[in-house]
């Protein structure tokens, strides 16, 4: 097994870190890859167990279950899962957290952090990311799936596509249109955490993919889908700015 590359920011401590992932994924991940793969999803119990082994937690603030630490202990953290897991689709899967929570970190209040993150950071929770729509990709301003304020709640329909961990997961950050008639696309954006459940809320088939297999990836859709308000993150409008 070739040794992975030594940053130059690397300390004891980074170093304890890998043999910390190693002994970790070299147990728990690589010995079961091809089965994850021919299945298309890895077990949940897998973020329980990472979360024990203290993983989840990698860079992620200690007051709402983190285990600390930064931007290259997390580094550390993804590159070993992958080096010694063997599988690029274990370690997406299992850190699809990384792009869900930091946005509520962010945007998010005391309340909306307290109830979503700890869960997450001690693998009881799946979360993920949905911005991609079956029409746009890239072009973040061009998402349609509308988001329109009735009372105390929006009211959501539109699709996403190509959503990592979208058929498990138990909350979805979702960048959906809350201004049909802004000046500019990008500026009628928001970002609003979807919860299992949610009435009119569906994860769709589960995609087929040309490689990372065991990461699940899903087409998400809401139809007439009722979300609190106070799932919002930040000011309405200000999702394309996170």
């Amino acid at each position: 097994m070739p040794l992975p590359t030594t940053y130059l920011f690397e300390t004891d401590e980074h170093a304890a870190l890998r043999t910390q992932i190693r002994k970790f994924a070299e147990r728990a991940i690589a010995p079961h890859v091809a089965e994850w793969d021919e299945a298309n999803e890895f077990p949940r119990r897998l973020h329980e167990e990472a979360a024990a082994a203290g993983l989840v937690g990698i860079s992620y603030p200690e007051a709402y279950g983190g285990a600390g630490g930064d931007l290259t202990h997390g580094i550390v953290s993804a590159e070993s899962l992958v080096l010694y897991g063997r599988s690029v689709g274990t370690a997406s899967g299992l850190g699809s957290h990384a792009i869900a929570l930091p946005l509520i970190l962010k945007l998010g209040t005391e309340e909306q952090k307290q109830r979503f993150v700890p869960k997450v950071l001690r693998g009881e929770h799946i979360a993920a990311l949905a911005i991609t729509e079956p029409g746009a990709g890239s072009d973040v301003a061009g998402i349609t799936t509308r988001a329109v304020r009735d009372g105390d709640h929006y009211v959501l329909n539109g699709s996403k596509m190509f959503i990592t961990s979208g058929c498990r997961a138990d909350i979805v950050v979702a960048a959906v249109r809350t201004d049909a008639n802004a000046a500019q696309r990008h500026l009628g954006l928001s970002l609003i955490v979807i919860e299992r459940g949610t009435p009119g809320f569906s994860a769709g088939r589960k995609l087929r993919k040309t490689g990372w297999w065991a990461s699940d990836t899903a087409e998400l859709a809401f139809e007439d889908c009722r979300v609190p308000v106070q799932n919002r993150l930040g000011e309405e409008g200000s999702g394309f700015f996170a």
